[in-house]
């Protein structure tokens, strides 16, 4: 991933304020790089490590994850493992953000774990051949209309394996007002931009969802929850399952926990539009039933099929792209690091977690939803690590979130910059001595650097983004990372505070030599 800094400056004279808070920011940037790699890729165990007679049942995952709960305080999780038609187990442990106890058939959100749902609509309508994957979308969908013509050449194919053309960067959908149906998404995108030709790359994007649910609405002639209900989940047995169109509308209103210095705190979740890309909400136990279904081919538990196991296995199929990333219609397919396939998606709220992984060669199925949000709270992916590792025959360990390590660096960089905060502050009279006579714009310079933490507070949100090659706010960073936060704000704050209590001070010392009486 790039990291795009926009650090830099210092004294050039001695250390002071000037030179510690820039390096004060570029080290939060550093702590960013360094962490956000492991959150946001979809994972699995790469280790070398022989088979250690470890088996994969139930009372197996339930110590793993038990260890796990205990070792990181992880609140509350869901798991469902499957292996052939079998059920392995499905659990749940701990409690929701509420204090209700977690079972196996406590409804939670599975974010993006819907967008493989949605596909799998999609292609009923292209075995019924009411859809072509190859033909442009608004030959179905007349209304999809975006500022940028190219749109009508965006075909329902891409749609899926999301090669539309369509990014965050031309259309940051989370940062807009948040629609309230399918069809006022779709409408939304009207002045919307392209980043890329159709077709030419690859790009994460929910709207390509909006649109893909907003066809299937359209050419089934019902509602999306409603054909979501009668020709994917009540088929497979998922009749706990349901899709909702925003947050408010999920169990306590997707109200979550976050990570930050070792332990956990509650957070309501804010109203985001859901609808086909992130808006099912499940239990273990159906869980369990659609991971059954991807690993034979479309037929359920009780031997009903759904869709063929060609069309399966399509939606399982990368296209073949300049960048070959491994996307195919709601799951990544790759290799993971020992050579063993492995067929992924993950899931990501502000409070909430999730991960669906396919292991073709044995075919186990994993599920994991965990309620800590995404970057400081990977739980569902380090729990799906060491559940991978039992299915290979291989004990796992509890491999801690990256957070409970960096926000302590974090919160000992949010101290040196808040000390050096109050130092600056301090000497700001002997400060502006020494620089009285000199000319305005010479003492300017030399409190410039000190904007460079201020800048970084504003923009922290863009550049977490970047990261992620998402767009975001500052708001929802502060969910996503509250450490991460708390130190820009902590460097931006003694920045500014060092400015302010210097300004004074010149005009003091301007003052004093003018024969007006002022302190310095």
């Amino acid at each position: 991933m790039k990291l795009i800094s926009v650090l830099g400056g210092g004294c050039r004279r001695r250390p002071g304020m000037v030179r510690a808070t820039a390096g004060v920011a570029v080290g939060v940037v550093a702590a960013v790089a360094v962490g956000v790699v492991p959150a946001v890729s979809v994972a699995a165990p790469s280790s070398g490590a022989a088979p250690s007679g470890a088996t994969l049942d139930a009372d197996s995952v339930d110590r793993f994850v038990e260890d796990y709960m205990d070792e990181t305080g992880l609140p509350g999780a869901v798991v469902a493992v499957t292996e052939g038609g079998r059920v392995v187990r499905t659990a749940g442990y701990g409690h929701t953000a509420s204090g209700q106890d977690l079972t196996a058939r406590t409804r939670v959100p599975v974010a993006s774990l819907s967008k493989a749902m949605t596909a799998l609509a999609v292609m009923q309508l292209v075995g019924a051949g009411k859809v072509e994957l190859d033909q442009p979308v608004v030959r179905y969908l007349p209304e999809f209309v975006m500022a940028d013509g190219r749109h009508r050449e965006i075909t329902v194919r891409q749609l899926l394996t999301q090669t539309s053309g369509m990014d965050d960067s031309a259309y940051p959908d989370l940062t807009r007002a948040q629609p309230h149906t399918l069809k006022e998404a779709v409408a939304a995108m009207r002045d919307a931009p392209l980043a890329a030709d159709p077709g030419s790359r690859y790009r994460y994007h929910n709207p390509n969802y909006f649109v893909a649910a907003r066809l299937v609405e359209v050419v089934s002639g019902r509602p999306f929850a409603e054909r979501m209900s009668t020709a994917v989940f009540r088929p497979l047995g998922m009749t706990d399952t349901v899709s909702v169109d925003s947050t408010t509308e999920m169990p306590d209103g997707a109200r979550g926990y976050v990570r930050a210095y070792g332990t956990v705190f509650a957070r309501s979740h804010p109203r985001w539009f859901t609808a086909g890309g992130h808006g099912v909400v499940t239990t273990a136990e159906d869980l369990a039933r659609w991971l059954t279904a991807q690993n034979d081919g479309g037929v359920s538990a009780e031997g009903r099929r759904v869709a063929s196991a060609r069309t399966v296995a399509l939606t399982h199929t990368p296209p073949r792209t300049p960048e070959d990333t491994g996307y195919a219609m709601g799951w990544w397919r790759h290799r993971d690091g020992d050579g063993g396939e492995v067929i992924q998606h993950n899931g990501q709220l502000l409070t909430h977690n999730a991960t669906a992984t396919l292991l073709p060669d044995s075919r186990v199925g994993i599920a994991v939803v965990t309620n800590t949000g995404l970057l400081a709270g990977d739980d569902a992916a380090q729990l799906t690590l060491g559940l991978v590792d039992l299915a290979r025959g291989v004990r796992p360990e509890v491999e801690k979130p990256f957070s409970m390590t960096a926000d302590w660096v974090l919160a000992a960089l949010t101290v040196a910059a808040a000390g050096l905060g109050v130092r600056g502050v301090l000497r700001s009279g002997r400060w502006a001595r020494r620089r009285a006579g000199r000319a305005w714009w010479r003492t300017a310079l030399r409190m410039l650097p000190l904007a460079l933490p201020v800048l970084f507070l504003t923009q922290l949100g863009t550049l977490v983004g970047l990261l992620m090659f998402r767009a975001g706010t500052l708001a929802q960073t502060a969910y996503a990372w509250p450490a991460l936060v708390v130190c820009a704000g902590a460097g931006g704050l003694a920045a500014g505070a060092v400015v302010v209590a210097r300004g004074v001070a010149l005009v003091r010392c301007g003052r004093g030599k003018d024969g007006v009486p002022g302190r310095a």
